[in-house]
């Protein structure tokens, strides 16, 4: 049994379980896809120094519904309401991928969804958030505003809020990466994937305990948007200080249910410069032929030991989640695309 595995949950984690996360694979399956894993020999070659042979899987989350991991805890929430719940309608802040997750699951149920959206989210993402139903509401660009907006919209609809993180249904549904990934990919070392609000890498690490599947959890975070680093460092949660990394996907704070988990499950944070998270985002685009957006070339980086400190040589056998696929590229890149 690993270092920090947990006989008795402790009472400040969400009420999720190994159960519960089986539960929300089978409740999301007909309505999501089981995304592939891709190997890249130039990866596995990057990745290796010093006398250590590493080799990468990629968790295509990119190919997921709505190009995001998001799909899945949105699905789970919205599926999971009672009819009476569901009728009033839901809503969310969101700066693109659990936004367009939302409105998806919202039209599968057949209800109306609210989402609150920063002035400065990709035109991209806000197109097929619109195209999708959802009524799409302005706020500025700022956690105070995003959540200010959602609690009026809510007083004033009585729609029904699913966090795009903090929620135990949402963490759940993120956790099925795992229960996939663990089953395609036997013999695993590690798992390495991006951090923000902290519903994909608290549902991961909660399946992995529950499985007793023995990984080192590492989260990859950008080194302007490093409130989890800091947090797990301290161990208390810290505010967010106006974070400015192109991964916009990473830019939101822990919450009240994702922290404990960050506290007691990720095993370490890496953080990512803001070139690195741009070369690994191009290099995956362009040797792997793989379209990811910058979130998820964070948790590449860390991967090929560009972060600020090295993998431990003992990892050899590692999963790499790439979370989306919503890239703005001309803005990542300028006219070299």
């Amino acid at each position: 049994m690993r270092k920090g595995f947990f006989q008795h949950p402790p009472s400040d984690w969400p009420p999720i379980s190994i159960d519960t996360i089986r539960e929300a694979q089978r409740r999301i399956q007909p309505f999501t896809h089981r995304t592939p894993v891709f190997r890249s020999r130039t990866l596995d070659r990057l990745a290796s120094r010093d006398g250590v042979e590493r080799m990468l899987f990629f968790k295509g989350e990119n190919f997921q519904k709505c190009g995001a991991f998001k799909a899945r805890g949105a699905v789970n929430a919205v599926l999971s309401l009672a009819e009476e719940e569901a009728r009033r309608g839901v809503l969310t802040h969101s700066s693109g991928n659990h936004a367009q997750a939302l409105a998806y699951a919202a039209r599968l149920r057949g209800i109306q969804a609210y989402v609150v959206m920063p002035r400065d989210a990709a035109p991209t993402k806000r197109r097929a958030v619109a195209e999708l139903g959802a009524q799409v509401i302005d706020c500025e660009p700022t956690q105070e505003s995003r959540e200010a907006t959602a609690f009026a919209l809510a007083q004033k609809t009585g729609a029904l809020m699913i966090h795009p993180y903090d929620q135990p249904a949402v963490i759940a549904g993120q956790g099925t990466v795992a229960l996939e990934l663990i089953e395609e990919v036997p013999d695993l070392d590690a798992v390495i994937l991006p951090i923000g609000g902290g519903g994909l890498a608290g549902g991961v690490a909660l399946a992995c305990h529950g499985l007793g599947a023995g990984l080192r959890i590492i989260a990859a975070e950008p080194e302007l948007a490093c409130d989890a680093f800091e947090a797990k460092q301290l161990g208390r949660p810290v505010p967010q200080k106006a974070p400015r990394s192109i991964a916009d996907g990473l830019r939101a704070p822990l919450g009240q249910w994702t922290f404990p988990l960050v506290r007691d499950l990720i095993d370490e944070i890496i953080l990512i410069s803001e070139e690195a998270i741009l070369n690994a985002t191009r290099l995956v685009i362009e040797r792997m032929k793989l379209v990811i957006e910058p979130s998820a070339g964070v948790a590449v980086a860390a991967a090929l030991g560009w972060g600020h400190k090295a993998l431990d040589p003992s990892l050899r056998r590692i999963a790499v989640v790439l979370s989306g696929g919503n890239a703005e590229l001309p803005a990542l890149f300028g006219n070299q695309v």
